[in-house]
């Protein structure tokens, strides 16, 4: 694509880039190109900023994420911030949590504390399996090799086949063994299947199983420990309210409320888009909005060869899930920040979810952040966030018959943690269901954590950062290069980013002395 776009000069011909949603991939992407030069304005048809990364704000003084609840990795956001000439920690206030989250088995009915403390983790693991225990410090040995050699090419775009063979990739291979499974790998360091699943339920932050996800993905639970689980004061949601105080700053334009209906093309070429009933000039789009969902109503079905709507339709999608929000009077003493309760038969949990059937014996998450946070709900109240992984909406359920059956069936489950007095204090209530994913938040098929992360649809078998067969639509979100998570959408909006300065001929960084000159501000 390159050779035939000029070249702007930054200060007469600055691109100008519609960038469509204002999730945490469209954020991360307006902050980087504006701080690069680009004219920027995001489009984003919800009244706030964040996407699934976003706050409800509910009557009396409750807070809730929608999506993700904690924060994990910062380091690449940080250094997006800086180069936008501040800090992370001036943004956005992060507390570490010790124990990172409460691990509840019911088979055996034991509770494990995860701490970073690995000399502590050993004694929880030891509850579980004391030979297994020996096998944390030599997975992390193991993990902490694998990240750092993997790191570069999940930092780089992976456009085609040929960069398979690329020397790096190569020398990945021996410890991605690709071959193997997460929890196949696991085996490999510990023997008790409970254990593995303390080191491997994080396969779910990607939607997935741990006995069909990559072996890659053991790296998962290593940045946990090595790196932190972090609670942003004031939620997920306010990592996104910062991201954007930042853009405009640097001259970011926002237009909320203002859904995009097309990506407008001259031939093969992006010359703006359409929203709000108006045409609006850009030399280039970067789209936020989940691939699914989107690809098929915004671009021509004719300029997309390789993701046809058929394609999208057959492609391999992650689980969904049911959602409760609820704001509690009083304290819920039997909820850590997080709880994941592992079912007694989980693998059966897992394949019911596969098949399409909706578990009556689900494994769950519970947030609780007011333990930690006072401000997501009012003195003496909490907040709390149920999710249940379930069918996306492939499994053929009506949501609108379900959902009142399945709240009871999430309040029963609630049991297994002692929770049973909850409904009489409820003042607040919100359901999302895999149909209000779809409907109201823009989710294809209500599958929350996006295209699966199977080896079929990684790296190059993804849709493509610069999106394949046409000029000037780069993809960001967790349904491109590298795929989904916090962190690594952070990571493929630099790459997006990267590839869209190099079109333009814009710098890859931030000009020192803009950076400088937003510092002192």
């Amino acid at each position: 694509m390159n050779a035939t776009l000029p070249a702007p000069s930054l200060q007469r011909d600055r691109p100008r880039v519609a960038v469509i949603g204002a999730g945490p991939g469209g954020l991360a992407a307006a902050l980087l190109l504006a701080a690069r030069g680009a004219r920027v304005v995001v489009f984003e048809k919800d009244g706030a900023v964040g996407g699934r990364t976003r706050t409800i704000t509910a009557p009396g003084g409750y807070r809730f994420d929608l999506g993700p609840t904690f924060f994990l990795y910062p380091e690449i956001l940080g250094s997006i911030l800086a180069e936008c000439g501040t800090r992370l920690e001036d943004e956005i206030a992060l507390t570490r949590l010790d124990p990172q989250y409460r691990l509840w088995f019911e088979e055996g009915g034991i509770a494990l504390d995860a701490t970073p403390d690995l000399s502590r983790l050993e004694a929880e693991v030891a509850k579980l399996s004391p030979a297994d225990a020996a096998g944390i410090r030599p997975f992390m040995a193991e993990n902490r090799a694998k990240f750092e050699r993997f790191r570069p090419i999940l930092g780089r775009a992976f456009p085609g086949l040929l960069d398979f063979v690329k020397p790096d990739m190569l020398r990945s291979l021996p410890l991605m063994r690709p071959h193997l499974t997460v929890d196949a790998d696991l085996r490999r360091r510990f023997r008790d299947p409970r254990v593995r699943l303390a080191f491997s339920f994080q396969t779910k932050y990607l939607g997935m199983s741990p006995f069909r996800c990559p072996s890659l993905f053991t790296i998962l639970s290593f940045l946990e420990y090595e790196y932190g689980v972090f609670h942003p004061r004031g939620g997920c949601g306010a990592v996104s309210e910062a991201m954007a105080r930042v853009a405009e700053r640097l001259g970011v334009e926002f237009r909320l409320s203002t859904p995009v209906e097309r990506i407008v093309f001259q031939g093969r070429r992006v010359v703006g888009i359409e929203a709000g009933g108006r045409l609006c000039r850009a030399e280039a789009a970067v789209m936020n909005a989940d691939f699914a969902y989107a690809m098929p109503e915004l671009v021509p079905e004719r300029l997309r060869p390789r993701w046809t709507d058929r394609r999208i339709a057959e492609a391999r999608y992650s689980c969904s899930t049911f959602m409760l929000y609820l704001g509690i009077e009083g304290a819920v003493p039997e909820a850590a920040h997080h709880t994941i309760v592992l079912a007694k038969d989980y693998l059966r949990n897992i394949g019911e979810i596969e098949r399409g059937i909706i578990p009556e014996e689900p494994s769950f998450y519970l947030h609780n952040p007011a333990v930690t946070d006072p401000s997501m709900a009012p003195p003496g109240h909490s907040a709390l966030y149920l999710l249940i992984p379930v069918p996306n909406l492939r499994g053929g359920a009506d949501w609108e018959r379900e959902a009142p059956r399945y709240r009871e069936v999430a309040f029963r489950r609630l049991a297994a943690l002692g929770i049973r007095d909850l409904e009489p204090r409820i003042r607040f209530e919100k359901t999302v269901t895999p149909a209000d994913w779809r409907d109201r938040y823009g989710v294809g098929f209500g599958a929350t954590f996006n295209l699966s992360h199977d080896l079929g649809q990684m790296m190059c078998f993804r849709p493509g950062n610069r999106f394949a067969g046409v000029e000037g639509l780069y993809l960001v979100g967790g349904g491109t290069h590298p795929g989904s998570g916090l962190p690594v959408i952070y990571e493929g909006a630099r790459i997006s980013a990267g590839l869209l300065c190099e079109d333009f001929g814009l710098p890859q960084r931030a000009p020192a002395a803009h950076a400088a000159r937003l510092a002192a501000e």
